[in-house]
């Protein structure tokens, strides 16, 4: 959604500066993609939990494709729905399923885990559609008595093209960045993996703490920053990209 977040900050009197940071790339498997879509449409899943829209999209994508999408549909509406945030659940009403279960804001994985407390699940086969890497959640459902089939559709990876990634490294460390809007964390571990790759990871991060404005999303990638030891200046009061853009200009209005 790069578009959408320049057009939000041109909208607040900034210069957007777009720089693609990670790809998602679709994962070839099909014994695990038949293994998962043969147990929803059996109706054999009777909870299924999905981390991301694109990964919500990608499976019915998947199903569409192999002629098993109306299945696919009335086996999710016909068990618990759980969504770690508001975009599987735009894909979900779009296809007209219900959505049981919202993990509550800020949509962590965390707030994830915390909100399937409410069911039961000692015994219960449960789909899980991951996001792009492998996520704790898997081993926290088994922890609680879950057996758990899993889907992995897509993953991140750096983008064909780092030059644009290279040359945002140079402007940060070279001081010609005024802010820097992170919207994920695997943002941060590909913009310090081409810093690393040139010798520049310490110069970045002490860049990021005493040059630039850095502004979090959530506290996922507030936390991912940390990691790296940058310290986030703004994080807006809900994890979405307008509510940040505002937290970020109204910095720069409170301390011109």
């Amino acid at each position: 959604m790069s578009g959408e977040l320049a057009a939000l900050v041109e909208r607040n009197g900034g210069t957007a500066y777009s720089v693609p940071a990670v790809r998602e790339i679709p994962i070839e498997a099909p014994e695990d993609t038949v293994a998962f879509v043969d147990a929803l449409v059996a109706h054999k899943l009777s909870v299924v939990v999905f981390m991301t829209g694109v990964g919500a999209a990608a499976l019915f994508k998947e199903t569409e494709k192999r002629g098993q999408l109306e299945a696919t549909l009335a086996a999710l509406r016909a068990a618990t729905t759980v969504c770690r945030g508001p975009k599987p659940v735009a894909v979900l009403r779009r296809h007209n399923v219900q959505v049981d279960i919202v993990a509550p804001e800020p949509n962590t994985t965390a707030d994830l885990m915390a909100s399937l407390k409410s069911i039961e699940l000692v015994g219960k086969a449960v789909g899980l559609l991951h996001y792009g890497e492998r996520s704790a959640v898997s081993e926290h459902l088994r922890q609680r008595g879950a057996n758990v089939t899993e889907l992995c559709l897509y993953e991140w990876q750096l983008p064909d093209d780092v030059a644009g990634l290279r040359t945002l490294v140079d402007e940060i460390v070279g001081g010609r960045v005024d802010a820097l809007a992170v919207t994920s964390q695997i943002q941060i571990r590909h913009l310090f993996q081409i810093a690393d790759e040139r010798g520049q990871s310490t110069a970045l991060t002490e860049a990021l703490n005493n040059k630039v404005v850095v502004a979090a999303v959530g506290p996922v990638c507030a936390s991912a920053l940390r990691a790296y030891g940058v310290v986030p200046r703004v994080q807006p009061p809900h994890p979405k990209m307008g509510p940040m853009v505002l937290a970020l200009a109204d910095y720069f209005e409170l301390t011109r």
